[in-house]
């Protein structure tokens, strides 16, 4: 038997379009990349299988002749995970199309002030070259100043206790 050359070139045009798919902001694209990765994978693991063979019957077929049914039992599973993914990412579609009319995912503005920022670790930072009011502001450790009075003890009523 001689090897073909079409179920590489199909896994990995299919591999292709899934990735292209899920690079786009359109969420029913994304689910579509999903189903073309699910399947391009599922074609994968069925051609690392082997050539065909027979059913893994006792008294069907001698041992040598046998299909090995380890990669049909993952394709299996691999369907249902598949499936159910895909379930979850349509519900999140249908959600997204019900609150805002659209099923695109927008850009967030605060996802890009936060990549335009250098990278600096809070490892990184000495907090002596940090300005004084930024060095106190945000630890819980710095109450306001109309905060400092408050007193966090609370009475306790005498026949209150668990026994």
């Amino acid at each position: 038997m001689t090897p073909t050359i079409v179920l590489p070139v199909m896994i990995g045009g299919l591999y292709a379009a899934g990735v292209y798919l899920l690079l786009d902001r359109s969420l029913t694209r994304v689910l579509l990349g999903f189903v073309l990765l699910g399947n391009a994978t599922n074609l994968l693991v069925l051609s690392s299988g082997g050539p065909a063979g027979l059913a893994p019957i006792l008294g069907y077929s001698d041992a040598e002749g046998f299909n090995d049914p380890l990669p049909q039992a993952l394709i299996l599973t691999a369907i249902v995970i598949t499936f159910g993914v895909s379930a979850f990412v349509l519900a999140i579609i249908h959600r997204s199309w019900r609150l805002a009319r659209n099923e695109a995912v927008g850009t967030d503005e605060e996802d890009r002030r936060v990549a335009a920022s250098r990278d600096t670790d809070a490892d990184e930072l000495d907090p002596d070259d940090l300005d004084p009011q930024d060095r106190a502001a945000g630890h819980a450790d710095s109450l306001p100043a109309d905060l400092e009075d408050l007193v966090d003890d609370v009475d306790v009523p005498a026949g209150s206790g668990t026994r």
